[in-house]
């Protein structure tokens, strides 16, 4: 279980809304590593409802150079992608061009992504409301948001490289 962080509340000034961030692992298994993942995702509460900030989330993913339902695009390999994660003390920096969040992250998934130098960054353009920002994600509910669809179709996804903070 993890919780998720409140990035923006301006709803009345954005039709994005309230945006929010999740962050998880997955494995280890005797195959793979355990892999740190994060999403950006809006609770649909946006100025002009629900659909316009489908819209704008969508606008602003492709403002970053990625494809909503495209390939996973591998930023470790590709300098055009306008998104960066900075990983330190179990705190982690994402700045995107229309966000910027700095939050706590379990020390599980710090070590992930320091130990694999990447994170898998997943921003969604389906809203997700039935979870508030700051609240307790399951991996129940992390698995009900992705049931039953394609889960690239209503996101851009990209492996982003883990940047430290230089001694």
């Amino acid at each position: 279980m993890t919780s998720s962080n409140s990035v923006s509340e301006a709803r009345s000034v954005s039709p994005l809304g309230t945006l929010s961030t999740v962050f998880w692992t997955t494995g280890p298994t005797e195959e793979k590593p355990a892999a740190p993942y994060l999403m950006v995702y809006s609770v649909g509460n946006g100025r002009d409802g629900r659909e316009a900030g489908e819209e704008a989330m969508r606008a602003a993913i492709e403002g970053m150079g990625l494809t909503v339902g495209g390939p996973v695009i591998d930023a470790t390999q590709e300098s055009g992608v306008d998104a960066h994660l900075l990983v330190e003390a179990q705190r982690a920096v994402l700045t995107l061009p229309f966000i910027k969040v700095q939050c706590s992250v379990p020390a599980e998934w710090e070590a992930a992504a320091i130990k694999l130098g990447h994170a898998y960054l997943v921003c969604s353009v389906r809203p997700w409301p039935e979870v508030a920002p700051g609240e307790p994600v399951s991996e129940e509910q992390l698995r009900s948001f992705f049931a039953g669809e394609d889960p690239l179709a209503d996101g851009a996804h990209v492996v982003l490289p883990v940047r430290r903070l230089q001694g």
